[in-house]
């Protein structure tokens, strides 16, 4: 019987940021500029959410579960597992969040104590094209899972209860295989769906393999509720000026910029 081992963020991981989150789904994500401290704001465009982030900038992926339930958030950076470095699948490893929590991934997991640093970069120095998959970078991706009811196992009543529902693996903790069909249709959707925005996008950014980074984590496993993802949530990301060539943002959009004014002033002030 398949186990599905998922990494659980310990609570030093917390974020406890109040900026809203991008999105009203299962599980909210916004991305965190690390060397301003700003949550990078949303565009939308032709059905599709873009960011612009800065080259050479640390980013955070921010998810934030807004159920009363644990869920599984299966993370994908430029279509690459973020725990794993497989090339992304929603059948695999992801991060437990508990009922309202809030955490901050902020790299390549490289062990249960350390990440290396997400860095906004050129396409060709991303951790994707260097590992021979380019295809899909510029895309950030979450696909999200409700987890299976427990399996009590009080008297045969309690039992029957349960031998219908989805994933049912005759012992609590486990995963049971998907069936045929569902594996077959849902293997490799979220590499497939990041494979379709990389072709729209084109993007001049992709996110590299940085600086090692202290980062505890502990494992626990998680048993799934259906073999397909309740939610898939993406975002694009692109530079500011060729999102601006795009068309996607509108030109002097910037929130900080605003038309020049003659008498903006009052008194002249040391240079």
């Amino acid at each position: 019987m398949k186990r599905m081992i998922a990494i659980a963020l310990a609570l030093t991981g917390l974020f406890a940021g109040n900026a809203s989150a991008y999105g009203r789904n299962l599980v909210d994500i916004e991305v965190i500029d690390r060397e301003t401290g700003r949550q990078m704001p949303l565009f939308e465009s032709r059905g599709n959410s873009y960011i612009a982030g800065e080259p050479g900038h640390r980013y955070s992926v921010n998810l934030r579960n807004r159920s009363g339930e644990r869920v599984l958030a299966v993370l994908s950076v430029d279509g690459v597992n973020a725990i794993t470095g497989q090339s992304a699948d929603p059948n695999q490893s992801g991060y437990v969040l508990a009922p309202y929590q809030s955490t901050q991934v902020s790299g390549w997991r490289k062990s249960h104590n350390q990440i290396a640093q997400f860095v906004f970069t050129a396409p060709w120095d991303s951790y994707a094209a260097r590992t021979g998959r380019p295809h899909n970078v510029g895309v950030i991706g979450v696909a999200v899972f409700r987890e299976a009811a427990p399996i009590w196992r009080h008297d045969d009543q309690e039992i029957s209860r349960y031998r219908s529902a989805p994933n049912e693996a005759g012992r609590l903790g486990q995963s049971a295989p998907a069936p045929a069909a569902d594996a077959a249709s849902g293997s490799g959707a979220l590499a497939k769906r990041s494979a379709r925005a990389g072709r729209d996008q084109h993007s001049e950014l992709g996110t590299a393999h940085g600086d090692r980074e202290y980062a505890p984590v502990r494992t626990t496993e998680f048993r799934r509720a259906s073999n397909r993802p309740d939610a898939i949530v993406e975002l694009q990301y692109d530079t500011y000026a060729h999102l601006v060539e795009r068309g996607v943002i509108p030109r002097r959009s910037r929130l900080y910029e605003r038309e020049p004014r003659a008498f903006a002033g009052h008194f002249v002030p040391d240079p």
